[in-house]
């Protein structure tokens, strides 16, 4: 299959009536295909997957186009979204990072799923010390996060059921080494849409 023969079979997955956040439609997607946009219709396609619950064959369909013609962060994005779909759930969250000098981190960490820190979340152990979390952290919007910078973030819990007691507001510490690394607040943990 090309790539163009891709979108289409993740196209027809599409329901007609759904819109994404620019009020583009699965319509929109067709035109593009039918011009040749196929960038513009995985965009499209990637964006339409919030109004809808999209298979976990839809997003691998999707980071398979986006693999052939090499846009990394695309075919990332799509395999990120995949495994959120199989695990049964999203958690965003608000990321501060402390400071370079506060920590041991100096660099930014990368925003593409890369990381994998251990994450306070309010989980005990039998002895009342935390126990801490595994998570890798996907930055939304940028390619990576600066030391002392803030962004929203898409965690994927090494394993999700002891994530479901969080609600918004809730507040957790994102650790790399014994001392703390950054906060966050619980935006949404919900299972993905």
């Amino acid at each position: 299959m090309d790539v163009v023969e891709i979108l289409e079979a993740a196209a027809l997955l599409v329901p007609e009536d759904v819109a994404t956040g620019n009020d583009f439609t699965a319509s929109d997607v067709w035109d593009h295909l039918a011009h040749d946009a196929w960038e513009e219709a995985l965009c499209l396609l990637q964006e339409s997957a919030d109004g809808w619950t999209a298979p976990a064959d839809f997003w691998e369909r999707l980071g398979r186009a986006a693999q052939m013609p090499g846009f990394e962060r695309s075919r990332e994005w799509c395999w990120w979204r995949d495994t959120e779909t199989r695990a049964g759930l999203v958690v965003r969250a608000d990321l501060v990072l402390r400071p370079a000098g506060e920590t041991f981190r100096r660099t930014p960490i990368p925003g593409g799923g890369v990381l994998r820190p251990m994450w306070d979340i309010g989980n005990r152990r039998r002895d009342g010390e935390p126990e801490w979390d595994i998570a890798r952290v996907w930055v939304e919007f940028a390619p990576e996060l600066r030391p002392g910078d803030r962004a929203p973030v898409r965690l994927l819990p090494l394993d999700p059921s002891r994530w479901g007691h969080l609600v918004p507001g809730d507040r957790i510490t994102l650790y790399e080494c014994a001392e703390a690394g950054g906060t966050a607040t619980v935006l949404e943990p919900r299972p993905p849409a």
